[in-house]
């Protein structure tokens, strides 16, 4: 039996999250279709809200609702210790491990030549102007441990080198080839408390 337009088109959109294959894709569609009026309108609603309401702070470029976001305003907040991550998605199993009480910053992507991304691609020069503009005791690189989280790591050690104090990089007990986003808490608390520094 061929699947309704209407049910397929729901599939193939959510087939285009990442991980999700199609036979997810068909679960959570078919999930759907058992959802009342009422939950189907909720739904619609919390992805319409969440495409109007967060965007990315204008300091870090984390998700936000609120600009400055909570963690660059909070008064409390280690200012002079940025940890660079990645994607904006990589600062929040940071902050449930709850072992960082600096700031941050999203370079949103890494660099990848075959891929045609560069520094100049890459939210560095938002970050060197913060560096610029203020007295950064300790960057940390947090860069997943992949091929190219490692050489945006040695790209930024390289370019920031002698501006900051003490440039560091997140241990190994994060996984080679792992995503933040889906590392334990246990493991990042690892991870920040054997980061090393980078010698010039």
């Amino acid at each position: 039996m061929q699947i309704p337009v209407a049910l397929e088109r729901l599939v193939a959109e959510f087939s285009r999250f990442p991980g999700v294959g199609r036979k997810t894709a068909q679960r959570l569609a078919f999930s759907i279709l058992r959802y009342t009026q009422e939950e189907t309108q909720n739904l619609a609603d919390a992805l319409t809200e969440v495409k109007e309401k967060i965007r990315y702070c204008s300091v870090c470029s984390g998700f936000t609702d609120i600009d400055p976001c909570a963690i660059c305003s909070h008064a409390v907040r280690d200012q002079e210790q940025i940890c660079v991550v990645e994607q904006p998605n990589n600062i929040f199993p940071i902050e449930k491990s709850g072992v960082f009480k600096g700031v941050y910053h999203v370079l949103m992507g890494a660099i990848s030549p075959l891929d045609g991304i560069g520094p100049e691609q890459l939210n560095i020069r938002k970050l060197r102007n913060r560096i610029e503009k203020s007295a950064i005791k300790e960057l940390i690189i947090a860069t997943n441990p992949t091929v190219k989280g490692e050489a945006t790591s040695l790209y930024l050690q390289q370019e920031f080198a002698g501006k900051i104090p003490t440039i560091t990089r997140l241990a190994c007990g994060i996984p080679a080839g792992g995503d933040l986003e889906y590392v334990d808490d246990v493991t990042l608390i690892e991870a920040f408390s054997g980061r090393h520094k980078f010698y010039n």
